[in-house]
């Protein structure tokens, strides 16, 4: 600085000096405040947890209350010449060990010949080692077994972001501390706190800014503090802030995604403008987007989102006003629209453009007419009741498809209906009455006794017209040049036929097998003849009924379907 004085940094300025001073990690102090009040000390502590969220402050603070020349207390005084070398780093009896530079089996020998010596002025040696993952597997070895049996006058005290990487033998001997990320209200909290203690003008807004830069440390957040305080000196305003910390500002982000759900282009568009030329990564503006649209979510789902979003008051209240109006399906459509584009947009040449699409799509998206809805406009149908204006052909009520066969006789007495019950016999060439009228049965009976007894032969019959039958005489015509007429006039098929015969007539049955030309001979139909005209006439009756039905022609109008197929329950 020009007037030579040293400028100490606000993360080392406010940095905790007590227990109670420690901010979003209460369980931990509670816990060694406990501790120490009890007497249970460990000889071993293990603090992890991500960056900047007080692991190494409270190791110093718990040194302190170890060595406070006032005695063993919860609270050190900070005061005496043991708290103030702690503070400055400067105890030749509290070491702070960096682990990342310190890794070889080499060092941790040393450390574990400096522990067999008395403190010098202290009431014990405390070794703080940071990082302490870095460490390499032969150094950890070397530790084993002073951390295990450690002189009483010996504590230690390690710090890592990664206590997956430590060695269970390490794990076991300590007293394991996991510190959370601080929630965004307190560290709003912390820094109004040190605003004021500056003279520093700052709105909450700008601290949110802040303190979501952070992402849930103390440390990173008054890093950044400290970079807009550098800039705008005292006088902070909301859009330095937004522009320093290259943060996407809250108001962009409300403002685009009310354009999204009122479907306004045109401010979509400009907003994603702005958003280029202010130089923001399109990526994370999208992610920043898509948090969002989940806080609005989480807003329009839940009765106390205040318990689920790490969020300040007035954010809270914008988000509601933003929420109103719209169902949490609304939001969700949306999200998953702007979801796939963050993931395009990683591989993408054209980052805007994906961008733009997804949330032109975002504000276009046709309203989804709930499934409750739609059941209710269907039972109105069902039940006779006018749910919407119909035409005048859906203003008479029918019935289901079931019942309409039933029906239709009765209300058309005087016209045979379309769709009659029992479906009626297929045309055929003229055939004697007596054959129609007996023979046809029994040799519907014949030909189910035959596939009984043999299958093979049986689907051969089913394509066979009963000619001529009675007592010792079974006459049957089959198609002219037919595969089923080769395979009957067989010796052996014959043979086969003439006993199906006896043992279903009870007498000796003459069997004569013809060929027969379809287009001009008066026999009647085969059964696999009888049994499609029966299954086309069945189809058409059903698609008929279908096609009038005013609840199917309901439900192809509000989806906008068409009739691919139609199966008979």
């Amino acid at each position: 600085m020009s007037n030579g004085t040293h400028y100490e940094v606000l993360a080392r300025k406010y940095r905790p000096q007590t227990l109670s001073e420690l901010t979003g990690q209460e369980h931990v102090s509670r816990t060694l405040q406990n501790a120490i009040d009890s007497g249970r000390v460990a000889h071993a502590f293990l603090f992890s947890g991500a960056r900047g969220v007080g692991k190494t402050s409270t190791a110093r603070i718990l040194a302190k209350a170890l060595n406070c020349e006032r005695g063993v207390s919860t609270e050190p005084c900070n005061t005496c010449p043991l708290c103030i070398e702690i503070t400055k780093g400067t105890s030749t009896d509290v070491f702070e060990i960096d682990g990342a530079s310190n890794t070889g089996v080499d060092d941790i020998r040393e450390l574990r010949d400096n522990a067999k010596y008395l403190p010098s002025h202290s009431r014990y040696k405390i070794f703080i080692i940071d990082e302490v993952h870095m460490l390499s597997t032969n150094a950890f070895n070397a530790l084993l077994k002073t951390l295990e049996e450690p002189p009483e006058h010996v504590k230690f005290i390690f710090a890592t972001t990664e206590p997956h990487k430590l060695p269970i033998t390490i794990l076991s001997r300590c007293q394991r501390f996991d510190f959370k990320r601080i929630p965004l209200a307190k560290i709003i909290g912390r820094l109004r706190q040190i605003a004021d203690a500056e003279g520093i003008s700052i709105n909450d807004s700008a601290l949110a800014l802040i303190a979501r830069k952070g992402d849930g440390s103390m440390r990173d957040s008054l890093t950044a503090f400290d970079q807009v305080l550098a800039c705008c000196g005292s006088n902070v305003s909301d859009e330095d802030t937004a522009t320093l910390i290259g943060a996407v500002d809250r108001r962009l982000l409300a403002n685009i995604s009310a354009a999204i759900f009122a479907a306004d282009t045109q401010a979509v568009l400009a907003g994603i403008r702005q958003v280029d030329e202010v130089g923001y990564n399109l990526r994370q503006f999208c992610q920043e987007l898509i948090e969002q649209l989940r806080n609005l979510m989480v807003v329009s789902s839940v009765r106390k989102p205040e318990e689920i979003l790490d969020l300040s008051a007035p954010e809270l209240d914008d988000l509601r006003r933003q929420a109103n109006g719209f169902s949490s399906q609304d939001i969700q459509r949306r999200l998953t629209l702007l979801i796939r584009a963050d993931g395009e947009m990683a591989h993408a040449s054209f980052p805007r453009l994906v961008l733009e699409i997804a949330l032109l799509k975002a504000a276009t998206l046709e309203p989804v007419i709930p499934i409750q809805e739609l059941l209710e406009k269907l039972q109105a149908l069902e039940s006779g009741t006018t749910w919407t204006t119909p035409s005048p052909r859906d203003s008479v009520r029918m019935p289901p498809v079931g019942e309409q066969r039933q029906q239709q006789p009765t209300e058309r007495p005087q016209q045979q209906p379309a769709a009659a019950s029992v479906p009626p016999e297929p045309s055929a060439p003229p055939a004697p009455e007596k054959l129609r009228d007996t023979a046809l049965p029994s040799w519907e009976r014949f030909v189910s006794f035959a596939s009984e007894k043999d299958p093979a032969l049986g689907s051969v019959l089913e394509h066979g017209s009963p000619i001529r039958q009675e007592a010792g005489l079974m006459e049957i015509g089959f198609p002219a040049g037919s595969y089923y007429l080769a395979n009957i006039q067989d010796t052996d098929s014959i043979a086969q036929l003439r006993a199906l015969a006896r043992e279903f007539t009870g007498q000796e049955t003459n069997i004569r097998i013809q060929s027969i030309a379809r287009e001009t001979a008066g026999a009647p139909p085969s059964l696999a003849e009888k049994k499609k005209s029966d299954r086309e006439q069945r189809q058409q009756e059903l698609k008929q009924e279908v096609n009038e039905h005013p609840l199917v022609r309901e439900a192809l109008r509000i989806f906008g379907g068409t009739i691919t197929e139609i199966r008979e329950a």
